[in-house]
C-alpha cells in the first residue's frame, strides 16, 4: 500500500460529542491492572505485533459505554420534561409501556393450560397443592400452590423464585408462602425455566447437561435472541399463565392479586409489572437497581436479567414500576447486597418523583434492612404487611413465627423429579426455538424477494448501521521486521469509531494481489504463521493483518467474563446487544473501513482484492460481501453455515459473538450467501 496515502490520509467528519467515560472505582482499576498483567504475560509471544500504545483491552467496552451514557442521557432529559405535570407524567408511563412491549418481542400463543394436581400436603392452618400446567403447548411448569384454611374466595399473590436450584423448595420461600397463607392468601409460587423440576438442557434421563440454571438461562437466551425474544421473556409467559390460573380458581378473588419476587424473582417481578396489568400490588426484593450503573461497573447479569434493545428504548428498571402506576409496589433493598444500593435508591427516586407529579404519592416505598442479598425475615413480613394494607386494607404490623421447611423432594410435582423425562411430549424452550425457526422459513424467503434496496436497508437496521461513514485517517507507527518480514504498524481512525490496528506486508517486486486478513484470534497470532505469510509474500500479495474490535490486542480481560457464561466477550456482546447493537454490527464496520482504506490507495488500482476471516470475524466479513463489490473471493475459515447451528447446539461456548437479534426473521446465513453471490465466496475447513 503506497506510503503516500498514509502521509495523506484523510480527514473525518466532526460527529457529535458524547460524555466522557466515567470514573471506574478503585476496585475496578485494580482488577483492571492485574488483569492486564497476566494477558500480557500470557500474550508475550504477539505483543510484539500490537499497534495500540495504551491498554486497549478495554477499548471495545468504553466506546458501548459511551455510548449507553448518550441513550441514558437522552432518557434522564425525558424523565424530568415528564416531570413539568401529570399530562406529561402520564404520557411518559405510556409511553414506557410501548416500549417495554418493543423489547419484550413475540410470545407463544395463548393455550389451554391442562393443570393437573399432582399431590397435595395437609399443614396447619393451610394446605400446599402440587401443580402441574402447561404455559403453552406441551410445555409444564411445576409449581406449589398455598391454601389458607377456610372458605374463600381469598386475595392472592404469584411467587417468582429467584436462581436457587431448589426453586420452590428454598426455605426463605417456602417461610414466604407460608406466612401469606397464614395471612390469609392463596400463594403460587413458580418454578422458573431452567431450575428445580424444569431444565430446559438435559439428557434422555433428565440429567442436566450444562452446570447451574443461570448458565442455561444464558445459553437459552442466546438462541432465543436469534428468533426476536428472550429468555426473560419464556419467564414472563410463563408467569403470566400463571397468573391467569389464579384466575380460574373459585377460591381467588380475582380483584385482589399482587405478584412479588426475590433476586431473579425480582427480575420477573420487575418485567410482570411492565407488562401485566391485572396485578394490584406488588413487591421486589433484591433486584431493583439502575442498568446503567450496573453495566458501568461491569456488573453481569444473568442471559434471563435482561433483553436486547432496553438500552435503545431507553428503560430503566424503574421505567418498569413507572408504566404499572398506579399499582403499589414495596421496594425491598440489603444495604450490604451485591445488588448496587445507590442504583436502587436511584431507581425508587424515580418512581417517587413521577408518583408524586401523578398525584398517588406514597403508591411506592423503599424497606431496607442492614443485610444483604435475600428475602428475610425482616422483609417478608414488611412484604405481607404491604400486602394486607393494600389488599385487606390493614395495616396491621405482620410478625413471623417459627416456620418449618419441607424438603425438595416432598414438594416436587414429578415423580421423576424433571418435566423432561416425566412427560414424554414435554416441549423445551430449545424445541420451540427450533420450531419457531422452521415457521419462520416464508417469511426469509419473503426477505429474499425484497428489491436489493429495501434488503440492505433491513440488514443495515438489523446491524444497527444507520449510516456508512467513508472519512478517515490513517497513521503510519514503526516497521518491526520478524523473520525476514518487514511489518508495517498502521491505525485506522474514524471519527466516534474504536481505533483498528493493523500489520501490512508487502512482497518483493511488484504487487499482484491485495489479501486482507481478520483473523478471530487477533493478527498477531496470524502473523505468527511465518510459512504461511512467506508464502503469500512470495506470490506477490500485500498482506493486510486486521484485529477487528474486540479481537486480538483489543480483546477483552477474562476477568471480566464469568466462565459460567461459556462466552469470552461475554461483557461486551451484552453491552452491546442492551444498546441495540450486536458484536457482528460493529465488526462489519470494521471490516469496511479496512475496504475503504484500500481501494483509497491509487497504487492499488487494477489489483484484486481478496479476504480471509476466522472465527468470530467470519459473519462479519460475509456481512461486510453486501456492502462493497470490489472483493473478488472471500474464504472463510471455521465459520458458521447457518444459524440453525446454534439452536441445535445451545450448549457450545462463544455463541455471543455470533448474535444478530432478531436475524432470523429476515435471513439465514445461506440466504445471506445468495445475496452476495455463491460465487465469492468459499468455507474451508468447515
Amino acid at each position: 500500500m503506497s506510503t503516500a496515502l498514509f502521509k495523506r490520509g484523510r480527514t473525518f467528519h466532526a460527529g457529535a460529542a458524547h460524555r466522557t467515560s466515567r470514573m471506574k472505582s478503585a476496585l475496578e482499576r485494580s482488577w483492571l491492572i492485574a488483569a492486564f498483567i497476566v494477558t500480557a504475560t500470557n500474550a508475550f509471544a504477539q505483543r510484539q505485533f500490537n499497534v495500540l500504545d495504551w491498554n486497549s483491552h478495554t477499548s471495545l467496552f468504553d466506546y458501548l459505554d459511551q455510548h449507553m451514557h448518550q441513550q441514558y442521557d437522552a432518557r434522564r432529559l425525558a424523565l424530568h420534561e415528564a416531570l413539568r405535570s401529570k399530562t406529561a407524567a402520564e404520557s411518559y408511563a405510556r409511553e414506557c409501556r410501548g416500549r417495554i412491549l418493543q423489547v419484550l418481542g413475540s410470545f407463544p400463543e395463548k393455550t389451554p393450560l391442562h393443570p393437573m394436581i399432582t399431590g397435595r400436603i395437609k399443614e396447619n392452618g393451610y394446605e400446599i397443592v402440587k401443580i402441574v400446567y402447561e404455559s403453552f403447548e406441551h410445555h409444564h411448569v411445576t409449581a406449589n400452590l398455598y391454601v389458607p384454611d377456610g372458605k374463600g374466595p381469598f386475595p392472592a399473590t404469584l411467587l417468582f423464585c429467584g436462581h436457587e436450584d431448589a426453586s420452590k423448595a428454598t426455605d426463605s420461600y417456602q417461610q414466604t408462602a407460608v406466612l401469606f397463607a397464614e395471612n390469609g392468601f392463596v400463594v403460587l409460587v413458580i418454578d422458573p425455566i431452567s431450575q428445580s423440576e424444569r431444565r430446559q438442557l438435559t439428557d434422555s434421563s433428565g440429567t442436566p447437561q450444562v452446570r447451574g440454571g443461570t448458565t442455561e438461562h444464558t445459553l437459552l437466551n442466546a438462541t432465543s435472541n436469534l428468533l426476536g425474544t428472550s429468555t426473560a421473556a419464556y419467564e414472563l409467559w410463563d408467569n403470566v399463565r400463571g397468573l391467569d390460573y389464579l384466575e380460574s380458581r373459585p377460591d381467588v378473588d380475582r380483584s385482589r392479586i399482587g405478584c412479588l419476587g426475590n433476586s431473579g424473582g425480582g427480575m420477573q417481578t420487575v418485567y410482570f409489572l411492565g407488562f401485566e396489568k391485572r396485578v394490584r400490588v406488588a413487591a421486589v426484593c433484591s433486584f431493583l437497581s439502575s442498568r446503567e450503573r450496573n453495566f458501568d461497573l461491569s456488573i453481569l447479569s444473568d442471559g434471563c436479567s435482561q433483553m436486547p434493545d432496553e438500552g435503545k428504548y431507553q428503560l430503566e428498571m424503574s421505567d418498569y414500576l413507572i408504566a404499572a402506576a398506579p399499582t403499589p409496589i414495596l421496594i425491598l433493598a440489603g444495604r450490604y447486597d451485591f445488588i448496587d444500593y445507590t442504583g436502587t435508591v436511584a431507581a425508587y427516586d424515580d418512581v417517587r418523583l413521577i408518583d408524586g407529579v401523578l398525584g398517588v404519592p406514597g403508591r411506592a416505598s423503599l424497606f431496607t434492612v442492614d443485610d444483604g442479598h435475600g428475602i428475610s425475615k425482616p422483609k417478608r413480613e414488611a412484604a405481607v404487611t404491604w400486602f394486607r394494607r393494600w389488599l385487606c386494607n390493614d395495616s396491621t404490623a405482620v410478625h413471623e413465627p417459627t416456620i418449618n421447611s419441607l424438603s425438595e423432594k416432598e414438594l416436587m410435582c414429578t415423580t421423576t423429579g424433571q418435566v423432561n423425562s416425566q412427560y414424554a411430549d414435554e416441549i423445551t424452550v430449545e424445541r420451540r426455538n427450533l420450531a419457531v425457526y422452521d415457521s419462520l422459513q416464508s417469511e426469509r424467503k419473503a426477505f429474499l424477494h425484497l428489491d436489493r434496496e429495501a434488503k440492505l436497508k433491513d440488514v443495515m437496521d438489523l446491524l444497527s448501521i444507520t449510516e456508512w461513514n467513508h472519512h478517515f485517517t490513517v497513521e503510519n507507527l514503526a516497521r518491526i521486521t520478524m523473520d525476514d518480514i518487514s511489518w508495517q504498524k498502521l491505525i485506522i481512525r474514524k471519527n466516534d469509531e474504536v481505533p483498528l490496528p493493523l500489520l501490512e506486508a508487502y512482497p518483493p517486486g511488484s504487487p499482484k494481489k491485495v489479501i486482507a486478513w481478520f483473523p478471530g484470534q487477533g493478527k498477531g497470532r496470524m502473523a505468527d504463521s511465518v510459512k504461511l505469510m512467506h508464502d503469500y509474500l512470495q506470490q506477490g500479495c500485500i498482506v493486510l493483518l486486521c484485529d477487528a474490535t474486540g479481537v486480538g490486542e483489543t480483546s477483552d480481560i477474562p476477568l471480566f467474563n464469568d466462565p459460567k457464561y461459556y462466552n469470552e466477550e461475554y461483557r461486551n456482546a451484552m453491552l452491546a446487544i442492551h444498546i441495540g447493537r450486536s458484536l457482528v454490527g460493529e465488526r462489519v464496520k470494521d471490516v469496511l473501513s479496512v475496504l475503504d482504506v484500500v481501494r483509497s490507495d491509487r497504487g492499488l488500482e487494477g489489483l484484486p482484492l481478496e479476504m480471509n476471516a476466522s472465527g468470530v470475524a467470519t459473519l462479519p466479513a460475509l456481512h461486510a460481501l453486501l456492502f462493497d463489490t470490489t472483493v473478488s473471493k472471500l474464504n472463510l475459515y471455521g465459520s458458521l453455515r447457518t444459524f440453525k447451528t446454534i439452536l441445535l447446539n445451545p450448549t457450545e461456548k462463544n455463541w455471543y459473538s455470533y448474535v444478530i437479534p432478531g436475524v432470523l426473521r429476515s435471513y439465514d446465513i445461506p440466504d445471506l450467501v445468495d445475496m452476495v453471490g455463491v460465487q465469492r465466496v468459499h468455507f474451508v475447513n468447515n
